[in-house]
């Protein structure tokens, strides 16, 4: 099969039908200069939109086409193309392998300890249990929140206006954060696992599209049903799942992990023999950071973002992005994605990243608090993006300089006291418990309360209440919004435009911790923790094993606001020797939570990393 990229469509090509078929063939034929009829199968490998003129939108695809001719005529196109001066290119398809998971469950090594426990559900704890559990492992998986039904009712209800449930809440459950979100499944990084997160969510029901889509997403209402079956596909491999089930201690001898105490309701606690334990709890366990911390396990503070929500009218989106073309049938709802670095303000040494992050076409602003008497948001859309918002987190970047003290939870401290101000912010101004704070572009740039807007109806589903959003944002927060606000509008029309919603407050975009791990994969221990170790020797290892910053260019924030993955970081720089250096704890940090991640795709790729890396210290031992 030939591979023919960068090959131009028309927009009507993306639609159904026998027509759109034709188009796609002639322009296949057009590229390889041969008669459309010498074409025997095209299948669609990857297409995107260009609409950088907005008087010329069209699609970008990548197309596998096998010819009547077999392979000599295969070969002869790839001869001729590259002879031709053209913009599309040509080359031999390389189809896609499997992923192949070694079987290591009869091995001494994994005969003679207990089975791995995975502590989480969401992206990065899932493929990591699939992954051990088709390895032949049995691991048992434990997540703190409800299984995704009785967690679906749960989400309903406190959008209705019921209590908080601590446990079962749009942060924890199966599925972790990123059920109730888009579901993209785009990632910034270059990993070699990225292909089969993507094949494996198709074996588990996401549909065939996400394997060709530049920007593949599945939405809320797919990816219920989709961490469903993956989990049935854990246990259908001998890996057992326990929800309702939070880890509440971890219990280390001479350097080395032993025991793991779990607990479920009622309560009932459990001692579970444990020597290799994957950390995959996600960004908003704050409580597991702590036992972790008390532990001795090495953390540090992480740089991360904090900002609100901001929602405009779907088709305002659409307009600015494709232009007269915004109401054909084949683009659907446009999205964006905007940053830029600002000038230092007053007393820093440099300016701030402030971007946008988790863009959700026709979605819904979503009541995302995990803790009592505190707001949080995030962003969701559904597969069809059929809404009338459209709605992005707006953030700016913090680090360590902005935090309250050195403890490596500080910047958990910051994020808490946004939460409360925000709850308490929305009460004062006659909201109901957990309103959230909202205020229209126009009145936060004049530093008014102000009302409702006449243009956005806001989607928080438990309802806002109109106030001054400085009120509970740090104050450098709100000036960088307020400096990028005019600034962004530039490069996307109507992005600040005054009637546009701002809902507070977004605070767990990244996890504002790192639990620092060696090339191993594995977690270390205060030097006073470790047996045998010097207290020079650990601090050197923990340093070779963090993932250096990103460069400074405007769509790099993001990535200095999160753990850099460790596919570029120092894990391919450590000379050999540093390996032996490393202490086989046992604890493995993984996805989001741990500082590795950031998304769906990024932590899922982390989850099979880290399994790979627990699978291969069995065979080798």
């Amino acid at each position: 099969m030939l591979e023919i990229s960068n090959l131009a469509l028309p927009l009507d090509a993306g639609l159904e039908g026998k027509q759109a078929e034709k188009l796609v063939r002639r322009a296949a034929a057009r590229a390889l200069n041969i008669p459309p009829n010498d074409i025997t199968e095209i299948r669609l490998l990857k297409r995107s939109v260009d609409a950088r003129k907005k008087h010329d939108v069209h699609f970008v695809a990548t197309l596998g086409v096998e010819l009547a001719g077999g392979v000599q005529a295969e070969a002869a196109a790839i001869e001729a193309a590259a002879l031709r001066k053209g913009a599309a290119n040509v080359k031999a398809h390389r189809p896609y392998e499997p992923l192949q998971v070694p079987q290591v469950g009869d091995s001494p090594q994994a005969q003679n300890e207990p089975r791995p426990i995975v502590v989480g559900t969401g992206p990065a704890g899932l493929f990591c249990a699939l992954y051990l559990a088709r390895a032949g492992l049995r691991p048992l998986v434990v997540e703190r929140g409800a299984a995704v039904d009785e967690r679906m009712a749960a989400v309903d209800a406190f959008n209705a206006g019921e209590p908080l449930d601590p446990h079962t809440n749009i942060q924890y459950g199966e599925g972790g954060a990123g059920t109730f979100s888009d579901g993209k499944l785009t990632t910034n990084i270059k990993s070699p696992w990225a292909q089969h997160v993507l094949h494996l969510f198709v074996e588990a029901g996401a549909p065939e599209e996400i394997l060709w889509q530049a920007k593949p997403h599945i939405g809320t209402d797919l990816l219920v049903d989709i961490v469903r079956n993956i989990r049935k596909q854990i246990e259908q491999a001998g890996g057992e799942v326990r929800f309702n089930t939070q880890l509440t201690a971890l219990h280390f001898e001479n350097g080395h992990l032993t025991q793991a105490e779990i607990t479920q309701p009622e309560p009932v606690t459990e001692l579970v023999p444990a020597s290799r334990v994957v950390l995959a709890c996600g960004h908003s366990a704050r409580d597991t950071f702590e036992l972790v911390r008390d532990a001795g396990v090495r953390m540090e503070q992480k740089p991360f973002s904090v900002g609100v929500r901001i929602e405009h009218p779907q088709q305002l989106i659409n307009r600015s992005q494709y232009g007269k073309a915004a109401d054909h049938p084949a683009l659907g709802a446009a999205d964006y994605k905007l940053s830029m670095h600002l000038r230092p303000q007053k007393g820093e040494e440099q300016g701030r990243g402030v971007y946008t992050f988790c863009m959700c076409p026709g979605g819904e602003v979503v009541c995302a608090a995990s803790e009592p008497e505190g707001v949080v948001v995030n962003g969701m859309s559904r597969f069809a993006r059929d809404g009338q918002n459209a709605n992005s987190a707006l953030l700016v970047g913090v680090g360590p300089e902005d935090f309250d003290g050195e403890d490596p939870l500080a910047g958990i401290k910051l994020q808490r006291k946004m939460e409360q101000a925000a709850y308490r912010i929305a009460i004062a101004a006659g909201g109901e418990p957990y309103q959230a704070p909202a205020q229209t572009v126009g009145d936060f740039l004049a530093h008014q309360a102000g009302g409702p807007s006449k243009q956005v109806k806001p989607t928080y589903a438990r309802g806002v209440a109109w106030c001054d959003l400085h009120e509970c944002l740090p104050p450098f927060v709100a000036r960088a919004m307020e400096q990028a606000l005019p600034q962004l509008d530039r490069r996307l029309h109507g992005f600040a435009d005054p009637q546009a919603v701002l809902t507070g407050v977004e605070t767990r975009s990244s996890s504002p911790v790192r639990i620092v791990r060696g090339k191993n994969m594995q977690a270390q221990l205060a030097a006073a923790s470790v047996s045998g170790c010097a207290q020079d020797e650990v601090l050197s290892t923990a340093q070779l094993a963090q993932a250096p910053a990103s460069g400074g260019t405007q769509e790099q924030a993001r990535a200095k606001t999160q753990a850099a993955p460790e596919s570029s970081a120092a894990s391919n720089r450590q000379p050999a020797d540093v390996a032996a250096l490393e202490p086989e704890t046992g604890l493995y940090p993984c996805g989001e939570g741990a500082g590795y991640a950031g998304g769906i795709m990024s932590a899922a790729c982390d989850g099979l990393r880290v399994a790979s890396a627990l699978v291969e210290s069995l065979r080798l031992e």
